[in-house]
């Protein structure tokens, strides 16, 4: 609801200063072509063209940024092993610049948002998912395989689901804000608590599955999938809310077909799916809150989650 901060040219050309440095270490010269790339949530992302090669660096000011780039590290080369088409990570550090940085190959390939074959490309997009979701990981949540912390790893979906997405005041402010009903808050709280009770074990999520963040050539092949900051340890679940959550009926079909879900098990795991959903509107909600159109937002936000727009269940 809300963007994010613009950087200052300062913030910027310092990150490309850095860049340059990086650059010069690892490949020997820092002769290359750096373009900075708008649109990183978090991060100062820059295009390097390089004589060793066609790079991305992704850099930060925040030094706890590392613990997410040795994330996106581990989850990245275990899917790559399972033929996903993800860009290969060749460096994480946080001792050669004052920031944290990664270092990837460059992607080829556009974003299949609006590609013409789009049908096509969600229902491939739904069957790496599944291919995704295939690797099982320990623990719930930002910290799992990847991290040798032990202490700050969530072993079960309750602690994750109370502690970590602090579900009682995601759905505190859902209420403050009359985007869900106290019955409705209950019945969420029940369908999260309970997944534990259907769901066998964890996996690993991408944690941002939409067609943003897949790349495609001309002929609607699916070249990448990228962006692997919010990748989590969950249930499947997680996943499917979100890269679900952008389609059209039509294309919901599809990403499912190319998963390979039952429908038994759709029917099974919907109300989670749909909680998911309900819950992870309240970050947005907090972030509505500095803006003038807030009511406006608000109100949009309110007929989405009163079921209004589901035209096709009773």
């Amino acid at each position: 609801m809300e963007k994010q901060r613009q950087p200052s040219d300062g913030e910027i050309a310092k990150s490309r200063s850095m860049v340059r440095e990086i650059i010069a270490h690892h490949f020997g010269s820092s002769k290359a072509a750096t373009r900075y790339l708008e649109g990183g949530r978090t991060n100062f992302v820059f295009d390097v063209r390089h004589r060793h090669g066609r790079f991305v660096v992704r850099i930060n000011s925040e030094a706890h940024k590392l613990e997410s780039f040795l994330k996106e590290q581990w989850a990245v080369a275990r899917v790559r092993k399972l033929d996903v088409p993800a860009p290969e990570i060749l460096e994480v550090a946080n001792d050669l610049v004052d920031w944290p940085y990664m270092i990837s190959l460059r992607a080829v390939g556009s974003e299949a948002t609006f590609h013409p074959k789009r049908a096509a490309v969600v229902r491939e997009t739904g069957r790496y998912a599944a291919v995704i979701n295939s690797v099982r990981t320990r623990g719930f949540g930002e910290t799992f395989d990847w991290s040798r912390n032990k202490l700050s790893t969530n072993t079960s979906w309750h602690n994750f689901v109370e502690q970590e997405l602090d579900l009682g005041f995601r759905l505190a402010t859902l209420q403050k804000h009359n985007l869900i009903s106290p019955s409705q808050s209950d019945k969420v709280r029940s369908t999260l608590q309970n997944a534990a009770k259907r769901a066998k074990h964890p996996v690993l999520n991408h944690g941002d599955l939409r067609l943003k963040n897949v790349l495609v050539d001309k002929r609607g092949e699916i070249t990448a999938i990228v962006d692997w900051e919010h990748c989590v340890s969950s249930f499947a679940a997680w996943d499917l809310s979100i890269a679900l959550h952008d389609l059209g009926i039509d294309e919901k079909e599809q990403f499912l077909l190319g998963y390979g879900i039952s429908e038994a098990t759709l029917l099974k795991v919907s109300p989670l799916i749909k909680a998911l959903n309900i819950i992870n509107y309240a970050p947005a909600v907090l972030l509505g809150n500095a803006r003038k159109q807030r009511s406006n937002a608000l109100k949009t936000l309110r007929v989405r989650l009163s079921g209004s727009l589901d035209l096709y269940s009773l």
